[in-house]
């Protein structure tokens, strides 16, 4: 069973202070890495991983003269034994959530049917900040065509749905529940 939480927590007792180097040199490594076709788990696969990684960035041996790229280099080969790579990006996820908590940077995921305009982002960032009490906001915009208009905001596990489509499933729901709340259940073909 994967376990998220237990991987974040070896990643920041072993990084400690170097927590924001080892996680920008993971980032970058984990990227690539990502796009090998192929069985990648095991021991054996862990030490071919070492090898190319060590030979793409030019590191001939253990503590390299970058100690965060040394640790991002284990980290990767420890998860890639283990069978646990596969969850990477989940990993880094809440690698870069617990960063962020400890800076007092609140992260934010705005989803919209078009791209925001600056002004729309800036005046976010200022209404969460008042709101929280967050030192920084950090907004991350993704733009779905799907949600037809407005926006979803995430905020952690809290999420508030503004968008077109969320209004629209909304009636859906409702004019359903009202029909189905009727004497006859709406079979007499009133509404």
């Amino acid at each position: 069973m994967f376990r998220q939480e237990r991987w974040t927590g070896a990643f920041f007792a072993v990084s400690k202070e170097n927590a924001d180097a080892v996680f920008l040199s993971l980032k970058t490594l984990a990227g690539p890495l990502k796009s090998v076709r192929g069985i990648f788990s095991g021991y054996n696969a862990s030490l071919k991983i070492e090898k190319l990684i060590r030979e793409s960035v030019g590191i001939a041996e253990d503590y390299g003269p970058d100690f965060a790229l040394e640790y991002a280099i284990r980290f990767i080969c420890l998860l890639v034994e283990k069978k646990g790579f596969k969850h990477i990006d989940l990993i880094l996820k809440k690698i870069e959530q617990t960063l962020n908590e400890r800076k007092g940077i609140l992260s934010v995921t705005v989803e919209s049917a078009v791209t925001p305009d600056g002004g729309f982002e800036e005046s976010l960032e200022q209404s969460i900040k008042l709101k929280t009490g967050a030192a920084s906001v950090k907004v991350n915009t993704q733009v779905k065509p799907e949600l037809l208009g407005g926006y979803l905001l995430r905020i952690g596990d809290f999420y508030v749905d503004a968008s077109l489509r969320g209004q629209l499933e909304n009636m859906r729901e409702e004019l359903i529940a009202a029909v189905e709340g009727m004497p006859d259940g709406g079979d007499n073909g009133e509404l």
